[in-house]
């Protein structure tokens, strides 16, 4: 059983990376896909309470693939880990089927507790770079979650979530949002209030000339800055 579990680890680089060539590319250059063969049997290990032994693999692990997984989470099958350096999966962290998960991300814990207080991520799963899911939270089945999000709270299935903390994007789907066409929410957001600005100022402009005067000058200022940098 595990063999074929490991066999399907070794084919995801070729299945969902554009920049796989070769088996030699595999050997050398997919340190997520050693992480999780290595964690495969540390897991078997710990299962059977050979923790020590366990966590020897882990290490050895850790050092040589710059991935961190607890060997007692739980990951399912046909998950990829791509790029992989900076990963960390907790203690009692659960990954389903066909989950995807970037470089740099946390699958951590917000409590000193022992138990559960780690997330769950459903089968279908993809976690952007960067992003940190944190406690003991549930990430529905095909959900996504935007590079360098922080997410503390469950997210339904077929949703995307993007920001600190992280918020349901729009609404939930059965094709969520692309991970590469998520939206810049605090681009949005700039946009949104550089726009309220402006019609405040017009409306206030038109009421008292004493602000039109001071926004005048205000202006010249900025552009003397401005003319400044240039030189």
């Amino acid at each position: 059983m595990i063999w074929q579990t490991i066999k399907q680890d070794l084919s995801q680089p070729k299945l969902q990376d554009p920049a796989y060539r070769s088996k030699f590319e595999l050997i050398f250059n997919y340190p997520g896909v050693w992480a999780l063969v290595n964690y495969r049997f540390a897991h078997i290990l710990w299962n059977k309470g050979f923790f020590r032994l366990s966590r020897i693999i882990s290490g050895f692990s850790n050092f040589l693939t710059r991935v961190d997984i607890h060997p007692a989470a739980k990951i399912g099958k046909r998950v990829f880990i791509d790029h992989a350096t900076g990963v960390v999966i907790g203690e009692t962290a659960e990954i389903g089927d066909d989950c995807l998960i970037y470089q740099g991300v946390t699958l951590g814990g917000v409590s000193l507790e022992k138990g559960k207080r780690h997330p769950t991520l459903k089968n279908g799963v993809v976690v952007g770079a960067g992003a940190k899911v944190l406690g003991n939270i549930t990430i529905g089945e095909n959900s996504k979650i935007g590079s360098n999000s922080v997410v503390v709270k469950s997210i339904p299935a077929n949703c995307t979530a993007v920001g600190v903390p992280a918020r349901i994007l729009g609404t939930c789907e059965k094709d969520p949002f692309a991970h590469d066409k998520i939206p810049d929410i605090s681009q949005e957001l700039i946009k949104y209030l550089i726009k309220r600005i402006e019609i405040l100022e017009n409306t206030l402009c038109k009421e008292n000339l004493e602000i039109n005067k001071q926004d005048k000058a205000l202006d010249e200022k900025y552009e003397s800055y401005l003319n400044s940098l240039k030189n």
